[in-house]
């Protein structure tokens, strides 16, 4: 398998889009990526999206896109993985770059999940559970989620409270990042005031759901056109499963997708945890960043709210996270989310986050894009330095 490099990044602002549709939101964000990556010659298209079916009546999509992008007759592909859609296309498109089928990829994720009622969007993301026990009992990820957090906080003895510091960074973060959906901070007072959806998980503890799209082009590095940006070169892309289902679990407080595909990951970067400076991870409950802080082999089990109370995840502590707002503050267009995870670890490398959110001297970064509870996780290392 040859290096290969992200060379353009591309994406819109995470927004209740009423203005465009699907393909309008997708086709932006890459020509965003094709024009920072001074315009290559895409040979395959692969697109991250869980619910156009559902919510768009739109199957069919890649082909869709890449007709409306200007980029008609090249290979595309639609790839769902649940709310891992977007960084499962990124897998695929580097995997058809380093093995040689292709020169130059664009992986873009998608979603528009404001165009029907919460009640179909809650339904669609629903999906993703176990149709037939989880699903069909009528509970929702709210709920599965809030399971998890009454049992956490049941083993190892915190509080509600003691979780704010998730959304508190999240919302810090986002404040400068014009793509973000939520602008605004969030005090303590306020989220122990907040309401409550499915005890004990509260309206701030949840990411919303939105519209966006985010884009990549990757490519070879004997292909790579001088382009204005340096290269950003992945040296690792790789995904773990488990259950679907919860009750499936041995441990449903240890996510062995999370810790498989991390270990992975890591081994074929040659690389310990020791060495990544910044995880964007999938916040898309605060027990969802507890849990895969320490399946992920960066807190020990039952310690990552205590290491969140402590600051060692903020911009100046030791592993920054949420940088640009996270799932919770950015927001969460499913389809989208991993792709927007790369592309704000890339700015960070190319030192083009914004001002506040700028980070020095990383080296390597990770990001981690999750599917259902855990049941797909797909793990991405990228590195300032070719591999």
């Amino acid at each position: 398998m040859r290096p290969v490099a992200i060379t353009g990044v591309g994406q819109t602002p995470v927004r209740e889009h009423w203005d465009v549709g699907l393909r309008e939101l997708a086709v932006q964000a890459i020509w965003a990526a094709l024009e920072d990556a001074a315009d290559p010659k895409v040979e395959a298209l692969f697109v991250g999206n869980m619910l156009s079916g559902m919510m768009a009546s739109q199957e069919h999509l890649a082909v869709l896109i890449a007709d409306y992008a200007g980029l008609r007759g090249i290979e595309a592909v639609k790839v769902e993985l649940a709310c891992a859609s977007g960084a499962a296309a990124f897998r695929q498109a580097v995997l058809a770059v380093a093995s040689g089928a292709v020169r130059t990829a664009v992986a873009v994720g998608v979603e528009k999940l404001t165009e029907r009622s919460i009640h179909a969007t809650t339904e669609g993301l629903a999906s993703a559970a176990d149709a037939d026990y989880e699903a069909a009992m009528g509970i929702s990820f709210v709920a599965l989620n809030a399971l998890l957090m009454r049992r956490y906080m049941h083993e190892y003895g915190y509080q509600k409270s003691d979780f704010a510091p998730f959304v508190q960074l999240a919302h810090e973060n986002a404040q400068a990042n014009p793509n973000a959906l939520f602008h605004f901070e969030v005090g303590r007072d306020q989220y122990e005031k907040s309401r409550m959806v499915a005890d004990p998980i509260c309206l701030l503890d949840s990411s919303p759901v939105a519209d966006g799209a985010a884009a990549v082009v990757i490519t070879a590095e004997e292909t790579r056109a001088a382009g204005p940006q340096i290269p950003v070169w992945v040296h690792a892309c790789e995904i773990g499963t488990d259950t679907i289902a919860l009750d499936n679990r041995k441990d449903p407080l240890w996510m062995k997708g999370v810790e498989v595909s991390t270990r992975k990951a890591l081994q074929r970067a040659s690389l310990d945890h020791s060495r990544i400076r910044l995880f964007e991870l999938h916040d898309a409950f605060s027990i969802m960043s507890a849990l895969s802080l320490e399946s992920a082999g960066f807190a020990e089990q039952g310690q990552a709210v205590r290491l969140a109370n402590e600051g060692i995840f903020q911009l100046t502590g030791r592993l920054p996270m949420a940088t640009a707002g996270g799932l919770k503050a950015r927001g969460h267009p499913v389809g989208a989310t991993g792709i927007y995870q790369i592309v704000e670890a890339v700015l960070q490398f190319q030192q083009r986050a914004p001002q506040p959110l700028q980070l020095e001297g990383v080296e390597y970064a990770m990001t981690q894009n999750i599917g259902g509870s855990g049941a797909s996780v797909v793990t991405t290392i990228l590195g300032r330095n070719k591999p």
